[in-house]
């Protein structure tokens, strides 16, 4: 549930803020204060795009947050995306600079769009005032009904993605084969001159190495020497110094038991040394001078040298080029083999994809059916006698493959008794379209099928005068179908209706004044009294009478 919402500097807002409750929240208010700037607000902590136009003239950003009440769908996806929880909420936080640059915060650490979007289904859905039946294409249509459905395209998905790979290959092998021909003669000479280098992992690394003894072997015999003559050698060396203490310290211990650690820990000292001395000795004996290896190094590594600047940093990366090289080199050779076996892959890939998306096909059907009953008893329960139809066509040719299956997906209405069915976009009045959405919506958030997989359900509803262009009963109708989708989640809506308005659980007012030479927004919400006096304002216009005021009093009385 939508807890709050605020904006700051955001359009002609300079600053306005409302605490919603559950059920039905309605906004009202005179055109031009900021009704409908409020939903584009959520709609843009949603995830929707923003420009620099929405900061308000003179300020330097412009800043919308809202609180939601959080659930484990919502902490999974924060968990996933390294962002800690905010205990019992969720908050949101956008900044949009007056340069168009942003910022994302949720729970007030930074974060992306891309995680509002994935935090979207689960929070809220926004129906804008822009949109409209003739915005409403197949597509769309398509993921409402999979909705409703509760049809989950992933298997579909994961086999088309293969197909495609697989259709990819070959295509690439057979409109390749020229280039490939061409490059024959390079890939070659290149295989046979890293293969003729009989390359070993790693060799450069020993290489250097040897090459640094070699070249300071001098240095390094007689380094080595001088070390083993000063622990072991000469006469006064630190293996002898250790023997003649250590007899002293022996006959010490002979007589005093304080002395037996200090003299096994100077005899395992003594051991130390002579094996030190033990290894600088082989080690400056093991040290061979010779110039013949040295330049036979210095040559094996200006060749390592050549072949890295040519194919790769690294001996390893070389042969991999190699390796890479080798298999394009068998393509050429195994052609005919290879288009066999990426032909069989292709056909076996297509079976696989047409079984998901047959599938596919049967769950649509069966949730069209029952989706376009629901739905033309919604439509017609709103002032409207209509006939309505969820057609679902499988196209089934390669072409109109997808990863959402090959189905298109219409809806189509009849609104006058007699005439056939037409698709949506065909319908021309405003207050037909609003009302026949609306329908849409409520039939899918309340009559959808179970889903084999979880869809997430949006907490929120938002709806941003969708009654527009109706009126009189088909008014009421509207108020009735949306308290009656408020039973079950919170719906948030902007109304130009009394009928509607009545309706209302919490009744919020939108209004503008002007202040300092600007004009500034509030929203309050209404107690009984004053919600009486703003429907009768709905009804009657600037001037309030008794009357109006009794007719809001009835209608508030009559929605309850």
């Amino acid at each position: 549930m939508l807890v709050e919402l605020r904006a700051d500097n955001y359009a002609v807002i300079d600053h306005a803020a409302a605490t919603f409750g559950p059920g039905l929240n309605l906004l009202t208010g005179e055109t031009g204060t900021g009704k409908s700037i409020l939903v584009d607000a959520l709609a843009l902590l949603m995830g929707g795009k923003s420009s620099a136009e929405v900061v308000r003239h003179g300020a330097d950003k412009a800043v919308v947050s809202c609180v939601f009440e959080s659930t484990a769908s919502a902490e999974a996806i924060l968990e996933e995306n390294g962002i800690d929880s905010g205990g019992a909420d969720v908050i949101l936080r956008r900044e949009i600079l007056s340069t168009g640059k942003g910022r994302v915060f949720v729970n007030n650490q930074p974060a992306t769009v891309a995680v509002l979007r994935q935090l979207a289904p689960e929070l809220a859905l926004v129906h804008a005032q822009t949109e409209t039946l003739s915005s409403f294409d197949q597509a769309q249509q398509r993921v409402l009904l999979d909705r409703f459905g509760g049809i989950d395209t992933t298997t579909a998905g994961e086999a088309y993605a293969k197909w495609k790979e697989a259709r990819n290959r070959l295509d690439e092998l057979l409109h390749g084969e020229q280039d490939r021909l061409r490059m024959v003669d390079l890939w070659s000479y290149q295989s046979k001159e890293i293969h003729a280098a009989q390359l070993v992992a790693g060799e450069d690394d020993a290489l250097e190495t040897e090459k640094r003894v070699l070249a300071n072997a001098e240095k390094l015999y007689t380094a080595a020497l001088s070390a083993f003559e000063r622990l072991y050698e000469s006469g006064d060396s630190a293996e002898a110094a250790l023997r003649a203490a250590l007899r002293n310290v022996e006959e010490l211990a002979r007589y005093d038991d304080r002395f037996t650690g200090a003299a096994q820990q100077l005899a395992e000292a003594r051991a130390t040394i002579n094996d030190t001395a033990a290894s600088l000795r082989d080690y400056a004996e093991g040290i061979n001078a010779s110039p013949e290896r040295l330049a036979e190094i210095e040559d094996r590594l200006a060749l390592l040298d050549r072949l890295k600047r040519k194919y790769g940093p690294t001996v390893g990366e070389v042969m991999s080029f190699a390796e890479g090289v080798a298999r394009k080199l068998a393509e050429v050779e195994d052609r005919d083999e290879i288009l066999k076996t990426l032909r069989i892959a292709l056909d076996e890939a297509g079976k696989r994809y047409k079984s998901a998306a047959s599938a596919l096909s049967s769950e649509r059907r069966a949730a069209a059916s029952k989706l376009a009953r629901l739905a033309e008893a919604q439509i017609n329960s709103l002032a409207m006698k209509v006939k309505f139809e969820v057609a679902v066509h499988a196209a089934e040719e390669p072409a109109h493959w997808s990863s959402t299956g090959w189905d298109t997906v219409e809806y189509r209405i009849a609104t006058n008794a007699g005439e056939p069915l037409k698709p949506l976009h065909e319908i021309a009045s405003g207050g037909e379209m609003s009302r026949v959405m609306l329908a849409l919506k409520v039939s899918v958030e309340e009559g959808a099928i179970k889903p084999k997989k979880k869809i997430p359900t949006p907490r929120t509803l938002v709806f941003d005068e969708i009654d527009i262009g109706i009126g009189g009963r088909a008014a009421e109708a509207v108020g009735q179908k949306l308290k009656s989708l408020s039973r079950g989640q919170q719906v948030l809506c902007v109304t130009h209706l009394p009928q509607i308005a009545a309706f209302a659980d919490q009744h919020f007012v939108v209004e503008k004044h002007d202040s300092g030479g600007r004009s500034k927004t509030r929203i309050s919400q209404l107690d009984d009294q004053a919600r009486r006096q703003e429907v009768a304002r709905m009804l009657s216009g600037a001037t309030v009478t008794e009357t109006s005021l009794q007719h809001a009093a009835q209608m508030i009385a009559g929605s309850r």
